[in-house]
């Protein structure tokens, strides 16, 4: 009896330039499928994108309203009088920086007073703020114009001030023209030396109102019948100091004030922590929908494989017939699932990372990151989705009966 001679196994080099050729043949339906997969690739990359420029500008926009920042205020107690409450004062500011050391980057209080300027002839009220040199280093101070009150000055009570952008253009046109000019503020003539901005815009909720003005506190002890700093400020030199920090600023103000008054002091770890949560869920969120958009790629690569082993059934018949092997044709058809997989995940991949890339010519301000683990991701996974999906029609090609295939029309 006769035997077959042994098949001669096909090297996957010839094998892959089969399944290209087999595909070059069918260019429309190639390049549409490998669109899906590009738009999917592309989709997972520029949502990881869109997700950590999100967390990265939220906990940017809570930092920058100052570094490491702790926050105290008079929050109540006693049946009192205003006249009678035990608010901070002047002297708790320092005593607090004494009992921090090195530990606090910088201290300052801040008091505060609305009063009236003149704009075009009628009266604006204003609120006026008074603080020191070091409350530009705790709330993250820019000056567009000008300069900040020195030691000196706050010490030797000088009539100095700093207005708000804002302010100095409504009442000089723009920042420049402020300077050296002066204002009137409780009756006393104030020279404007600067023109200040918060570190990132706080929309009315911090003590910075649109028009203000900024006094050494020095000279705002005079307008006020009751000394009140509300909020004091600590800007810690370490992260890992604010929650210790935190509490001696509330053990210093618990123990120079009568019992039964409260003190709210609070930090901004835990704003951080929560923004930060909230961005990598979000993230997860967002990369589980771009997973779903690979899956549905994936069954697309399916569906079409599978009209591609109908529609070549006499060929895969006459390949069996001449002495092709099974494996050799389930080969052949899961190469031609990868190839089309990876051609889309690699022109996603490129469309991916060229997006942000664009975007940061057009949004010079916004830092746009491109993760590198995202890229690698979708394209490991744009291979594996060719892998897995093509399998069962290249199972299916390599189990039809040769017989049967060549009668197929």
């Amino acid at each position: 009896m006769r035997s077959d001679p042994p098949r001669r196994p096909v090297p996957f080099r010839e094998a892959l330039r089969g399944a290209l050729q087999s595909l070059a043949a069918h260019k429309t339906r190639t390049l549409l499928t490998a669109l899906s997969m590009m738009i999917a690739n592309a989709s997972v990359i520029i949502v990881v994108s869109v997700a950590l420029t999100g967390r990265a500008f939220v906990v940017r926009q809570i930092e920058g309203v100052g570094s490491n920042l702790i926050y105290a205020y008079f929050e109540g107690g006693g049946h009192v009088s205003a006249s009678e409450a035990d608010y901070i004062t002047a002297a708790d500011i320092e005593a607090v920086r004494s009992r921090l050391g090195d530990m606090a980057r910088a201290a300052a209080g801040v008091m505060s007073i609305f009063d009236r300027v003149y704009v075009d002839g009628r009266a604006r009220q204003i609120r006026v703020l008074g603080s020191d040199e070091q409350y530009r280093m705790v709330r993250n101070l820019s000056l567009p114009a000008g300069r900040f009150f020195d030691p000196d000055e706050v010490e030797g009570r000088a009539k100095v001030c700093l207005l708000t952008e804002s302010l100095a253009q409504r009442l000089f046109h723009n920042a420049a023209s402020a300077l050296g000019q002066s204002i009137a503020i409780q009756g006393l003539k104030f020279e404007i030396v600067g023109v200040f901005v918060e570190g990132v815009e706080t929309f009315g909720q911090s003590e910075v109102a649109e028009d203000s003005a900024l006094i050494p506190i020095t000279v705002m002890q005079y307008f006020l019948e009751v000394e009140r700093v509300d909020p004091l400020y600590v800007s810690v030199r370490s992260a890992e100091e604010v929650d210790v920090a935190t509490r001696l600023v509330k053990e210093t103000l618990a123990a120079r004030h009568r019992p039964g008054s409260i003190y709210r002091v609070e930090n901004l770890a835990g704003i951080l922590g929560a923004a930060r949560r909230i961005g990598a869920a979000l993230t997860v969120v967002l990369i589980l929908v771009a997973g779903i958009t690979l899956f549905i790629s994936g069954i697309f690569i399916m569906n079409i494989m599978l009209v591609s082993v109908i529609e070549r059934t006499r060929e895969i018949g006459v390949r069996m017939a001449v002495g092709a092997a099974r494996s050799q044709i389930q080969r052949q058809f899961l190469i031609e699932a990868c190839a089309i997989s990876a051609l889309g995940g690699l022109a996603g991949t490129a469309l991916g990372t060229a997006a942000p890339l664009i975007a940061r010519w057009f949004l010079p301000q916004l830092t746009i990151p491109i993760s590198p683990i995202a890229v690698a991701v979708a394209v490991i996974v744009s291979g594996g989705v060719g892998a897995a999906f093509g399998y069962l029609p290249a199972s299916r090609a390599s189990k039809l009966d040769p017989v049967e295939a060549l009668r197929y029309e």
